[in-house]
């Protein structure tokens, strides 16, 4: 047994005494006990006190991510990843060309490093021919960087978004244009998919809603990240070359998707 020592609580001094105890787990440690009037204290095994804390930690960054999650789902009406990629992830990409490896490469690359990325709000634009598996690379980064911890990732088609903002116009709306646009500028990563998917020049409204949101992700210094079919000479075209800067600016990636469609393939 040890030579007791005195701890202030406050105006009052306790007597400790250190003693050598054994953690089933971990082996033997020193073990203070402190008495406080007729209540005795022993201090855990300093290994397991610190996995405890970890683990609390981490339950509460986990519950955190789920409640954002949540709330911002409530505000956008659902994270609107289409049913058909909700799973998608890296690992189901089949990459065999030299081109998809590269695209494979790139994405992987872009949740690694997401922290990063978030910092210095990098956009990534996946451009080029349909079929080549962009929306399941796009899909496959939104559910990794979800899984990553406290990180909010939200898909929306560009079509969706503008049908939900003319949907605030009625008598009956329950959201306004600002509250929508709000949500999706508030999401850590936003993907907006189908760009350029109309063959008519986008309405002033289109380019005003796209600029209103890239806008204020870049304003807020978060990550966008766009798809398209169409080559990248022809994005500012459908987006307005304003919203192609501030995509590029700050490193912002072009992933070109330049082979033959897959769709179809056994």
């Amino acid at each position: 047994m040890g030579s007791p020592e005195l701890k202030s609580v406050g105006d009052t001094s306790f007597p400790t005494e250190c003693l050598s105890a054994v953690c089933e787990q971990h082996g033997p440690y020193e073990q203070k006990i402190t008495k406080i009037l007729t209540a005795t204290f022993k201090s855990p095994c300093p290994v397991c006190n610190a996995e405890a804390n970890e683990r609390r930690e981490r339950e509460e960054l986990e519950r955190k991510a789920w409640e954002r999650k949540r709330n911002l789902d409530y505000r956008l009406g659902s994270s609107a990843i289409p049913k058909r990629f909700v799973d998608k992830s890296f690992d189901g990409y089949k990459a065999t060309s030299v081109g998809q490896k590269r695209a494979l490469k790139v994405c992987r690359e872009y949740v690694d490093y997401f922290d990063d990325h978030y910092k210095a709000g990098r956009c990534l634009m996946m451009v080029g021919r349909p079929g080549t598996g962009k929306t399941h690379l796009s899909a496959a980064i939104a559910n990794a960087v979800m899984r990553l911890g406290d990180w909010t990732a939200v898909y929306r088609p560009l079509g969706n978004i503008l049908h939900s903002i003319r949907d605030t116009y009625g008598n009956e709306a329950t959201k306004t244009e600002g509250q929508i646009i709000a949500a999706l500028v508030s999401a850590d990563l936003l993907i907006i998919d189908e760009i350029g998917a109309s063959k008519e020049k986008p309405s002033d409204f289109e380019l005003a809603v796209i600029f209103a949101i890239v806008n204020g992700r870049y304003e807020d210094m978060k990550p966008t990240l766009i798809v398209s079919n169409l080559p990248p000479k022809e994005l500012p075209g459908a987006m307005g070359e304003r919203c192609v800067d501030r995509m590029r600016e700050n490193g912002g990636i072009v992933l070109g998707f330049d082979w033959e469609s897959s769709r179809g393939d056994v």
